[in-house]
């Protein structure tokens, strides 16, 4: 793909990268864009008998603080998460930590999805991310969770639909109310969103190719389809609260429990 994301590149300040994850985190928070995703994950994650569930790309915290007890109630019964990405947001990944309790941990190392360490086992979870692949890595991501024997749900609120662009346009101004209340505060952020802001650029220029680059259904199913996956159970859609209206792509793949 030509068009890639700014905070995707190893040149990326780290200032830049983590300041637009916070931004990005809190707005997706905000709008508990995945909300409607809890009941799928949860029996999901119930069905593969998952004990624990490790996060992919967790950028900025991901939606677990908040997630967290949605998907328990769903499943009946506790979940241990864990967050990793490949760029860790150290500061936002243990202040998801300490709003929970201790109950959310972060794997400070960087972590490839296509490559999780082995010690990392449970049931994988990515979030805003997987436009982030081009098809041939998506494919090595899926089938490393199906060579593990370990269930895996991925979720997008990216896609091609001329809503979900134009409200992406608005991301970066709602960034502008929300960035004084992020925490841990940092006057970096600070500097980088109101005199100079290189944060709410990327905000928008990173959300549109996020848009451009998202899969719908139909090509996640090409890919699923190219994996080797025997006793597995595969669920690809959209979900939204309204018909239509925001939809969140998913993929949700696990193993049949003998």
């Amino acid at each position: 793909m030509l068009l890639a994301e700014l905070h995707d590149q190893a040149w990326f300040p780290a200032a830049f990268r983590d300041g637009l994850t916070d931004a990005l985190q809190s707005v997706l928070n905000l709008g508990a864009v995945y909300a409607p995703i809890a009941p799928r994950l949860g029996r999901a994650i119930a069905a593969c008998g998952a004990q624990r569930v490790v996060d992919l790309c967790s950028g900025g915290g991901g939606p677990w603080v908040w997630l967290r007890r949605s998907v328990e109630l769903q499943r009946g019964a506790s979940v241990d998460v864990w967050l990793t990405d490949k760029y860790p947001n150290l500061g936002a990944l243990e202040r998801a930590r300490e709003l929970t309790g201790g109950e959310i941990h972060s794997w400070a190392e960087s972590v490839d999805a296509a490559r999780v360490p082995e010690e990392l086992t449970g049931f994988r979870t990515m979030f805003t991310s997987i436009h982030h692949f081009a098809p041939a890595e998506v494919e090595a991501f899926l089938q490393d969770a199906v060579n593990r024997r370990q269930g895996i749900g991925i979720f997008d609120a990216a896609t091609r639909h001329p809503l979900t662009i134009l409200i992406t346009c608005v991301v970066p101004v709602a960034a502008f109310f929300t960035t004084p209340f992020l925490r841990p505060f940092r006057w970096s952020r600070i500097f980088w969103t109101y005199l100079i802001p290189v944060i709410p650029f990327s905000l928008w220029f990173d959300g549109v190719v996020s848009c451009l680059r998202s899969y719908s259904p139909g090509e996640v199913r090409d890919i699923v389809e190219r994996i080797s996956a025997p006793g597995y159970t595969w669920e690809i859609g959209e979900e939204s609260r309204i018909r239509g209206v925001l939809p969140v792509t998913y993929v949700v793949g696990y193993p049949t429990v003998a």
